[in-house]
């Protein structure tokens, strides 16, 4: 028997994309504290948080095949947190213009039946185009990106802010790596597609 799937998210994004794959899921809360470590890498950041989630929302489901995931943008060595507010966003965007924001995004398959865990973390290059102060500005006020790293939501009207994006996964960069989900959820046993 296939076991259950759970994503360790309550990220509507991130739900949507695994719908791409799965049929049936369940959506739960992983309660882990996203804050930085001292001088941590961003792709590290990223890996430590997704296992972290798969493995809180696992001790929850001990039957179920568990999916944690998590972005990290990062612009010159900074990382560009979720803005929370629409001035932080203007503010990212700002630093954003005309430059490369690069995008760790990790994944951690999780079986809570036998401990074993797989991984993988993708890098996407995101090249903004020069953005005009009245352009951030509609950007902002139409997308309202406040809880989007970068602060951008390249499935809607952001992708009008860049020049270029540079991938292996384009849905990596929307929170989820689907072609690397895919692969460790055949080897674990579903049948995708």
């Amino acid at each position: 028997m296939t076991a259950p799937v759970v994503l360790g998210s309550t990220s509507c994004y991130r739900a949507e994309l695994l719908h791409r794959l799965l049929e049936a899921f369940t959506q739960a809360a992983p309660g882990v504290d996203e804050a930085s470590l001292p001088d941590e890498a961003p792709s590290a950041r990223a890996l430590r948080l997704a296992i972290a989630k798969a493995e809180a929302v696992a001790r929850t489901h001990p039957q179920a095949l568990v999916i944690g995931s998590d972005q990290v943008a990062e612009l010159g060595g900074q990382v560009l947190d979720k803005p929370g507010t629409a001035e932080r966003a203007r503010e990212q965007l700002r630093a954003s213009s005309g430059r490369t924001v690069h995008f760790h995004t990790a994944l951690c398959l999780l079986d809570a039946r036998t401990g074993e865990r797989h991984t993988h973390i993708d890098l996407t290059r995101a090249v903004f185009r020069e953005l005009g102060e009245s352009e951030i500005d509609r950007y902002v006020a139409r997308e309202q990106p406040l809880d989007c790293a970068g602060s951008f939501k390249c499935e809607a009207l952001g992708i009008s802010l860049f020049e270029r994006i540079e991938t292996d996964d384009p849905s990596a960069l929307i929170g989820l790596p689907l072609i690397a989900l895919a692969r460790l959820l055949r080897a674990a046993g579903h049948a995708v597609p």
